[in-house]
């Protein structure tokens, strides 16, 4: 616990362009926590190289991601915002973690099974104990919280076994997290398949709203979602492509389903398409408006680059030193 408030970490990958989805699914609702939290957020590289990068993309989207999460509303006063890789007690308290956590827990983790299917030409190492770095970056920062989506839940979990386990032999080393229970992010899916998570990796560009789509391209997006042919504004499951298209425009505009059906009630659904389409340009200019204000604003980047790295390091190497003591390292020589 920071300063009398409990401590809160999520973080996101450095790969791809970001979708609506990632924002209305977690950053939107990263915004109020600060205030309730001492809250860090990582730009998560060096879990991105589990999957082959190209250098200059990995550091461009790295530095990409940091800025949206200043533009989406995260003080970086108030809230830690730091590269994963810019705070080497990560990888030394994965592999501490590594020799605390067992074989058949990872051959467990479904994320592992997906991905290697996915990448079968590159099932790498680290892909297969990737759920350990995230079991450090969580314990790092000895976090109470973690706000976890249904595919990370899992993760958590390990995260608690793994700590536990430490625990058990070596006294009250880490503290146990619990998965964030608060506002729920909207779980966006696809425009052109409802059945499936919008995904920045998705090779159909009509399916996903990227943050950073002009204002026509969003609106042709959204022309172009798949629906059904009745056109009855219903929020039901036998509706998935309106139920999502619902979804979004409440996320929106936090209005419940039940008001945006009455809103839309006797309209067709071109008139609905267009509607969410506009609403979601409103959100999204004025984050596209202050990520080009930032992006040329170097120094100031930089300074939080820095600023937030040194932090980050100090409560991180708190937790390194605990762990290493009670497992008997030797202490360096000051």
């Amino acid at each position: 616990m920071l300063d009398g408030k409990k401590t809160l970490f999520s973080g996101m990958q450095a790969t791809g362009n970001f979708t609506l989805g990632n924002y209305m699914g977690a950053l939107k609702n990263w915004i109020t926590l600060n205030e309730e939290y001492q809250c860090f957020y990582c730009v998560v590289d060096l879990h991105s190289i589990t999957v082959r990068q190209d250098p200059a993309e990995l550091k461009k989207n790295a530095r990409a991601l940091l800025a949206l999460y200043i533009a989406a509303g995260l003080d970086p006063v108030k809230n830690c915002i730091y590269y994963q890789s810019h705070v080497s007690a990560h990888a030394e308290l994965s592999w501490i973690l590594n020799c605390f956590t067992y074989m058949g827990e990872l051959n467990r983790m479904t994320q592992f099974k997906d991905k290697s299917a996915k990448y079968s030409d590159n099932i790498n190492a680290g892909l297969y104990t990737y759920p350990v770095l995230m079991a450090a970056d969580i314990l790092l920062f000895q976090s109470d919280v973690v706000p976890v989506g249904a595919d990370q839940k899992q993760h958590l979990e390990i995260t608690r076994d793994i700590a536990e386990r430490f625990n058990s032999i070596y006294g009250d080393v880490f503290t146990i997290p619990e998965p964030y229970i608060g506002k729920t992010g909207a779980k966006i899916m696809s425009l052109q398949d409802p059945a499936k998570k919008m995904s920045k990796s998705d090779e159909n560009i009509n399916a996903n709203i990227y943050l950073m789509d002009d204002p026509d391209t969003i609106i042709r997006k959204f022309k172009r979602a798949v629906t059904d042919s009745d056109n009855q504004i219903r929020y039901t499951e036998d509706k998935p492509g309106i139920k999502n298209l619902i979804d979004i425009y409440c996320s929106a505009t936090n209005k419940t389903a039940q008001e945006a059906v009455k809103e839309f009630d006797g309209k067709g659904y071109g008139d609905f398409k267009l509607a969410v389409g506009e609403t979601v340009v409103s959100i999204l200019k004025p984050i596209q408006d202050r990520v080009e204000e930032l992006n040329k604003d170097k120094g100031y980047i930089d300074g939080i680059i820095k600023d937030n790295a040194e932090k980050a390091n100090y409560f991180a190497a708190k937790t390194l030193r605990k762990v290493q003591k009670k497992i008997g390292l030797p202490e360096k020589i000051r």
